[in-house]
């Protein structure tokens, strides 16, 4: 089971950095020319492209750089000349940090939201959570950003509009900088976990033993709570950590807005100036982050729903 996870991890990364090489061959613009400027003398471009090793075949430039990779070696960067990993580790912590803040608020918010509307189905507050939910979930990040941003930075003050405090400069100013860009993030998946949660939820207590226990007479919170919230909760459970990694890899958008030093924005600087070293050391990256959380869930599901281990999937 194990090992075939680490198979198809394997398998995914691979064709994930040989489809990111592909895409980079494609997209227009000269790296020579991001770095020397539009004036550059065709002399000097050529020059820069052997010390690049641009003027190479970019199936062997591939394998030269995968073949770092298995080493740990991901390259320096065309722009800096820092080494990739390097640059990625002084970047990745504010973006994990904005990704788990973002999970959280997700989590806090859509429990209670889902678990109610649940059980107070065609209700007129389901009514009305269904249709909020519908209307974050179709609008864009950068416009709910945009929104966030005005009404509780601009408008009232609370919170900085832009900028970023690191942990070291105190945790209170750190968390109140990062509050908005989480929200941010986390409002999709507060919309996505709620709908998700109800769904279960319904499920569940429409099941036989949810009956008995309320002929029983069980009050309706412990009913809630101890009996149909856990069963409810698997596929949760799953979607959250699948959205750990979405977080980390849609968050460029929102460090752009916010003007948050994080992969985001390393990525937007490595795409501007077509760093094509950066940038599939980020999505390899992402990728696998990704594809480990994902394994790693389907591992633990198994165990924490006794249903997937009595009919034995194989994972």
């Amino acid at each position: 089971m194990v090992l075939g996870r680490l198979a198809h991890v394997v398998v995914v990364l691979l064709l994930v950095s040989v489809a990111s090489m592909l895409l980079l061959e494609l997209v227009p613009g000269d790296p020579a020319y991001a770095i020397l400027g539009n004036s550059a003398t065709p002399d000097a471009v050529a020059a820069l492209h052997h010390r690049m090793g641009l003027d190479r075949p970019a199936w062997q430039r591939y394998l030269e750089w995968f073949g770092g990779v298995l080493h740990g070696d991901f390259g320096n960067s065309l722009r800096t000349g820092q080494p990739v990993l390097e640059a990625i580790g002084q970047k990745l912590p504010v973006t994990v940090e904005l990704a788990v803040f973002a999970l959280l608020i997700a989590l806090v918010l859509s429990l209670p939201a889902g678990v109610y509307t649940g059980w107070r189905v065609g209700r007129p507050v389901d009514r009305l959570t269904s249709g909020l939910t519908s209307v974050i979930i179709a609008s864009p990040v950068f416009l709910t950003a945009l929104f966030l941003d005005y009404f509780l930075a601009v408008k009232t003050g609370a919170f900085p509009a832009t900028g970023w405090r690191a942990l070291d400069g105190g945790l209170a100013e750190n968390l109140r900088y990062a509050f908005l860009p989480a929200l941010t993030l986390a409002v999709t998946e507060i919309a996505v976990f709620t709908r998700l949660l109800r769904s279960d939820m319904i499920t569940v207590l429409g099941e036989e033993y949810i009956a008995n226990a309320s002929a029983k007479g069980l009050p309706t919170r412990h009913l809630l709570l101890r009996h149909a919230l856990k069963p409810a909760s698997f596929s949760l459970f799953t979607l959250s950590g699948l959205s750990f990694g979405r977080l980390l890899g849609g968050a460029v958008i929102v460090e752009l807005i916010f003007g948050v030093p994080g992969i985001g924005q390393l990525m937007i600087q490595s795409i501007q100036s077509k760093d094509y070293i950066m940038i599939q050391g980020l999505v390899l990256l992402i990728a696998f982050i990704y594809v480990v959380i994902n394994a790693v869930i389907d591992i633990v599901y198994v165990y924490l729903d006794p249903r997937v281990r009595t009919e034995g999937v194989a994972i």
